[in-house]
């Protein structure tokens, strides 16, 4: 997913020595304009790290790396990794566009939980209520209601415990037993591994490039970014996905890339 990086003024360089433990998810009370231009303006003295629009645009700020002004005042705390120092040192601010009360828009919450995935796996912060909290849970008092009750806590923890929940199970009919894949954005999808095994084919894993091969290969074998994995096999490569420390390939196009016809079943999906 594409982020568009908007330079803030408001920043300090650097985290103090600090290891990143959580994420701080945060509503603007306004549109995403308004946002970024009080964040990006030195009066403001404020900003964060992403901002997640409602059409689903992710926009940063500050980098990972250095500190934002986003959570820093705090007031009758309910968390219990605060240790009474500057918070900011220790999590990543991310902005949602909504007003107070309002829910996210379902490509908003989809960017969210992209983004989400990749800083938790970025810097290994476990997917829990002490890990990723809203505003309130650092000042009580004047951020009640950030990110308040339409924000979806719930349906978030859910998709980060179980990423594949959210998608229809389907059967891929290879060999005994069967392999169990999703539906994901129209495509069937299955584990690699268990896809290629079945193919009769060996897997190998290439963590430096965040690829898994399918020998033998007659190409470059490009990067892939985070939260992210490329299939390579022959002169192919096969954008895929990572779920639960599995990576997952659409069946189609490396099935052909392979040498063998696929036939959708609308009887027996």
């Amino acid at each position: 997913m594409e982020v568009t990086f908007i330079q803030s003024p408001n920043y300090s360089r650097g985290r103090h020595n600090r290891r990143i433990l959580a994420i701080v998810d945060h509503i603007t009370a306004g549109s995403a304009e308004g946002a970024l231009s009080w964040l990006c303006n030195p009066i403001s003295k404020a900003s964060a790290h992403y901002l997640v629009t409602r059409k689903g645009e992710i926009f940063q700020m500050v980098k990972d790396e250095d500190t934002a002004w986003h959570a820093g005042i705090v007031n009758k705390p309910d968390w219990t990794l605060y240790d009474g120092s500057n918070p900011n040192y220790y999590t990543v601010g991310i902005e949602h566009e909504a007003l107070g009360g309002q829910a996210l828009t379902e490509a908003q919450y989809q960017a969210s939980l992209w983004l989400h995935r990749h800083i938790i796996e970025k810097y290994n912060i476990p997917a829990d209520r002490d890990h990723i909290i809203g505003h309130y849970r650092i000042d009580s008092v004047n951020r009640q209601h950030d990110p308040g009750p339409g924000f979806s806590w719930e349906r978030l923890f859910k998709d980060l415990a179980d990423p594949a929940s959210q998608y229809p199970a389907i059967k891929i009919k290879i060999t005994k037993p069967e392999i169990h894949g999703l539906l994901i954005n129209n495509q069937v999808y299955a584990p690699v591994r268990k896809l290629a095994e079945a193919l009769e084919k060996e897997v190998e894993w290439h963590e430096d490039m965040r690829a898994v091969i399918i020998p033998p290969i007659n190409t470059t074998i490009p990067a892939a970014p985070p939260g992210s994995v490329n299939i390579v096999t022959g002169s192919s490569i096969i954008p895929g996905v990572i779920y639960n420390n599995t990576s997952w390939v659409p069946v189609r196009p490396l099935a052909e890339s392979l040498g063998r016809k696929v036939i959708w079943d609308n009887k027996k999906p």
